[in-house]
């Protein structure tokens, strides 16, 4: 099944920003698109491969210790 092309206000919908975000995403090709003449289109899965290589994890700290003290400075 092909993919769905998404319009500049839809992907600046489901990223939560303004229209600015995805136009400048754009204009600096760091996402892919598609010219339909004039209009520019987004795919579905170029959003969704954008947000995955831009998630980050969060880092998990361990517990401190009932015997670790830290000198105060």
């Amino acid at each position: 099944m092909a993919d769905r092309l998404l319009t500049v206000h839809q992907v600046a919908e489901r990223l939560g920003t303004g229209l600015r975000f995805p136009r400048r995403l754009i204009e600096e090709r760091r996402i892919t698109f598609v010219k339909v003449g004039r209009h520019v289109r987004i795919p579905e899965s170029a959003v969704e491969e954008y947000v995955s290589a831009h998630t980050v994890a969060p880092i998990v700290l361990r517990p401190a210790s009932a015997y670790s003290y830290r000198r105060a400075a």
